[in-house]
């Protein structure tokens, strides 16, 4: 079944049956015959021939640091929300971590002719400049700031420092920190420099045996918390730069009979779906994570209609989600 197929059926021009599936000028009793026709029939046009015929794909590739998180299924949701309803679908990149394989990717989609690219980024190196900037196509950054270039991202520093002054007010003054490296601007730089601001703010001391640094998964504070704890062992608090390394050092407490909040108050980042079903109930910083897709996907596609619109940069708010474990 083909273009003159369906034309023969609905007693049209194969000319008609091309316009009616770009979307162009045609009478309402055309449309109605075509329409009616391809029902009938099951036909769907051939995708590799809509190529030729429009240089589009209608392809947008999506960079994401990995699988296995709440925070970027949700982010991933909204920029499928708002890209689905335009007639796009996305190809997924999933780095696992690795910037090389972020280069990489980025390299792939432009060959494969992705209309836009979506990076959801941990770091925001001179080599991630340079390659955006050699991209011949829209792109859009989630997560970071990043410089020359539109982007979405999270007001990371003062959620930081206001969940340290949200513990430090519950009554807790020897609070350890577990975080992530800092090539990551976002997570592992913003949120500790939030952290100690705020305990510098309150007068109180940030010795080096407080401070650890982890990967992005449970083990980090899984790992760290014992020994948080056997080198500051006045410590009466854990702030975790994500919920995930929070649940770590929460599995950890639980094991060895630490009782949360009364020994040791356990505070995180993200509000993932587990922090809600913890007991106690994890205290931690909501992010408009699904909001930061949809508004990503948004300026993508404004990009895609009119590649000649300035970069824009936005911030997003948070709110602070107090619960049982401060």
């Amino acid at each position: 079944m083909n273009i003159s197929d369906i034309a023969k059926l609905a007693c049209v021009s194969p000319a008609a049956v091309s316009r009616y599936l770009n979307d162009g000028y045609l009478s309402q009793e055309k449309k109605t015959r075509i329409a009616q026709v391809i029902q009938e029939t099951g036909y769907k046009p051939s995708q590799s021939a809509k190529i030729l015929r429009t240089g589009k794909t209608g392809l947008i590739g999506v960079i994401i640091p990995k699988i296995d998180s709440d925070s970027i299924s949700q982010v991933v949701a909204g920029i499928s929300e708002v890209l689905s309803r335009q007639g796009y679908q996305l190809l997924l990149a999933n780095t696992e971590n690795d910037s090389q394989k972020e280069l990489e990717y980025l390299s792939t989609f432009q060959e494969h002719k992705v209309e836009g690219i979506i990076h959801l980024a941990t770091l925001n190196s001179q080599k991630h400049i340079k390659a955006f900037q050699e991209l011949s196509i829209p792109s859009v950054v989630l997560g970071q700031k990043a410089t020359g270039q539109s982007c979405i991202y999270h007001d990371d520093y003062h959620a930081a420092y206001d969940l340290t002054s949200h513990v430090i007010n519950k009554g807790h003054k020897n609070i350890g920190f577990i975080g992530v490296t800092e090539k990551d601007i976002a997570v592992g730089k913003m949120r500790k420099k939030g952290f100690l601001d705020a305990m510098n703010a309150a007068g109180l001391p940030v010795p080096e045996d407080i401070l650890y640094t982890g990967s992005f998964y449970m083990d980090n504070g899984y790992e760290n918390t014992p020994k948080l704890l056997k080198s500051h062992k006045n410590a009466d608090a854990i702030i975790c730069a994500t919920d995930t390394i929070a649940l770590g050092t929460i599995k950890y407490l639980n094991e060895h009979h630490i009782s949360i909040p009364d020994e040791i108050a356990v505070a995180g980042f993200g509000e993932n779906k587990a922090s809600s079903v913890l007991s106690p109930t994890l205290t931690t910083v909501h992010f408009f994570y699904k909001e930061c897709g949809i508004e990503g996907a948004k300026l993508l596609l404004n990009q895609i209609e009119n590649q000649s619109s300035p970069n824009k940069s936005v911030l997003l708010g948070y709110e602070i989600r107090t619960n049982q474990s401060v």
